[in-house]
């Protein structure tokens, strides 16, 4: 495996674009702050000892959650990788896989609002080439994987996200915003750019999952029954 990711690639796998005013430049070096280094504690104490590289995605998570909060573009550096690596004790490739493998590490620095637009097939039946269409209208990005100029957003494509029933999806950052259309994505990606993030979930008047227009079956008990009898009580002999 170690094979299909040499290490002069690490760096250029997506969301790729080129590099703009403003974005965060390859660091030289990285270290975990105090709010990662309390994470990490209590990461590596779900391990038992000599088993410490399982947490090799979950200390990557730390690393993008870092640089988000430094930098304001949430991504894991090579210079990190190999620092989870020393941290694990396990060869740098081994970490490099890993991040290059899942899409939910970024490779390269991307904007302050990571729009993952889900067009899998449930999203796509119910509109995700207008949320698609309304995102590259708002944000002036024209490709999946740029950053919009002024760096405030980068857009990508995924795949399913769990959560058909609100279909189409939009997730920022690590936020889902459901039930969208053109519209409402629109009003979404000013409000962000306002930096005024709305309350994450469905953005159409419903709670959840529940029926789009509130609930068609089982609204009312037939003329006649009542509730289920109680099970009988038990009789001593």
């Amino acid at each position: 495996m170690s094979g299909q990711f040499p290490a002069e690639n690490i760096g250029h796998g997506q969301p790729g674009h080129a590099p703009r005013p403003g974005e965060p430049a390859q660091p030289s070096a990285f270290a975990f702050d105090g709010e990662s280094e309390s994470l990490i504690t209590g990461i590596l104490a779900k391990y038992p000892e000599g088993k410490q590289a399982s947490a090799v995605i979950p200390l990557l998570y730390v690393v993008q959650k870092q640089l988000g909060r430094e930098t304001g573009s949430a991504w894991v550096p090579r210079v990190a990788m190999d620092v989870v690596a020393a941290r694990l004790g396990m060869p740098p490739i081994r970490v490099y896989e890993v991040a290059t493998f899942y899409l939910m590490f970024n490779t390269k620095p991307v904007g302050r609002y990571h729009l993952q637009v889900c067009t899998t097939t449930p999203c796509w039946l119910r509109g995700s080439d207008e949320v698609t269409r309304a995102c590259r209208e708002a944000t002036g990005i024209r490709h999946w994987g740029e950053t919009s100029e002024d760096g405030l957003f980068t857009m990508t494509e995924v795949e399913c996200l769990g959560a058909c029933a609100n279909a189409p999806i939009l997730q920022v950052n690590d936020d889902y915003y459901e039930d969208l259309d053109a519209g409402r994505t629109v009003e979404l990606i000013q409000a962000l750019r306002r930096g005024e993030p709305p309350a994450p979930g469905p953005t159409i008047d419903r709670f959840g999952s529940m029926p789009q227009g509130g609930r068609t079956t089982l609204l009312d008990v037939p003329d006649g029954e009542g509730p289920p009898p109680a099970h009988p009580a038990t009789v001593e002999a």
